[in-house]
């Protein structure tokens, strides 16, 4: 066997390190989920209302004043999406036994077409290995799951207003505590405004689907239209999936209430508003703002729905962006935050040195900071 060097073995002993220290984080993460998850909400809500807090001041409205008035709007969309979730939810887990049992008689001629074409099925061995329940339980615990955070909403809305009082005075303490922040400010500067471009254009996007989605199935005749228009809402912000996942209950619940023609008119409606939104309107708004391949925002959702749930797959997306772009701050971790990066934005980066793409110069970041601007 040949002698290992010095400097393999040390290598060796930071990788070990460095995957257990990560392990350790994961389940650190995962055990203090009750009270990390309304903290990271009530961040995401500050980087937004961070805007119009400014915007206010800037029009000579003191501190507190704005504060109030941006808090005041946030609580009316929260009591707005509780009023929602709390006169639906139960009606429709009321609804869910008598779904599935139509569901399941809905399946007999289904299950007769099918071996009308020469096809042998047994319909008690599918409906063992199929549940066709399954997406309405779906909905209903996401619902729940999503009621369960709005329960916390006073620690967050708490930490939302401390955050937006801190906000004005944060750049002077880390002039004071650091003496040169200018890197520090640039690389927390592309990280808010990352995060609030994407978080601006997704809820944007995200409410005109949820808006036409519920017309849609209105007109159609489908029951609960709100709560399709809610669940189309809040699953655009899972990329390439949650559009599907939202489609599937009504479109679901269309075959179950008049049959396979309702079902597809359903599905058609939702194909063309996901192609508008997601592939024509969407791309065009953000650009190369989010810079990060589909395989990685693939296993982000998995990753950090595995880890917090039904929040953390809403939140996979800002969270990898968060990741990627303090990856991008260290030579030594710059590599990996490349592997993250989408194609289009590597080509247009090969000319760029690790330096110059994760540094931006101070001028760029005086014009792009919304801190640096208002402060």
């Amino acid at each position: 066997m040949l002698p290992t060097s010095p400097s393999s073995q040390t290598s060796n002993s930071q990788f070990l390190l460095t995957a257990a220290a990560f392990v350790i984080v994961v389940a650190g993460m995962r055990t203090a989920e009750p009270i990390l998850v309304p903290l990271l909400i009530a961040g995401f809500l500050a980087i937004i209302s961070t805007s119009p807090v400014f915007w206010l001041r800037e029009k000579g409205i003191p501190a507190p004043v704005a504060v109030f008035f941006v808090i005041l709007g946030v609580l009316s969309l929260g009591f707005g999406l509780i009023l929602i979730i709390g006169t639906s939810l139960e009606d429709f887990s009321d609804a869910i036994p008598r779904y599935q049992t139509r569901l399941t008689q809905k399946m007999d001629p289904l299950l007769q077409w099918i071996q009308g074409m020469g096809f042998q099925l047994n319909k008690d061995l599918l409906l063992k290995s199929i549940d066709p329940g399954a997406s309405m339980r779906l909905v209903g615990r996401l619902l729940s799951g999503l009621g369960g955070i709005l329960a916390n909403s006073f620690l967050i809305i708490l930490t939302v207003i401390f955050i937006l009082l801190e906000a004005s005075s944060f750049q002077q303490k880390i002039r004071a505590a650091l003496g040169d922040p200018k890197g520090t400010f640039a690389q927390f500067n592309k990280i808010t405004d990352a995060v609030n471009n994407y978080l601006a254009i997704k809820t944007i996007v995200s409410l005109g689907t949820g808006i036409i989605v519920a017309t849609w199935v209105a007109i159609l005749g489908i029951d609960f239209p709100v709560i399709w228009g809610l669940l189309a809402f809040l699953l655009n912000f899972i990329p390439n999936l949650g559009s599907i996942i939202a489609a599937f209950p009504p479109v679901l619940l269309g075959y179950i209430q008049f049959g396979i023609g309702r079902a597809l008119l359903v599905g058609v409606g939702f194909g063309v508003v996901n192609v508008l939104f997601g592939n024509v309107l969407e791309p065009k708004l953000m650009g190369r703002k989010l810079g990060l391949s589909t395989l990685v925002v693939f296993l982000s959702l998995v990753f950090w729905g595995w880890i917090w749930g039904p929040v953390g797959m809403l939140l996979s997306v800002p969270m990898t962006m968060v990741v990627k772009i303090a990856l991008e701050s260290s030579p030594s971790t710059h590599w990996i935050s490349i592997l993250l990066d989408s194609e289009r934005a590597l080509s247009l980066s090969r000319t760029k040195t690790p330096q110059e793409s994760s540094s931006p110069t101070h001028a760029e970041s005086e014009q792009s900071s919304p801190v640096s601007n208002r402060s």
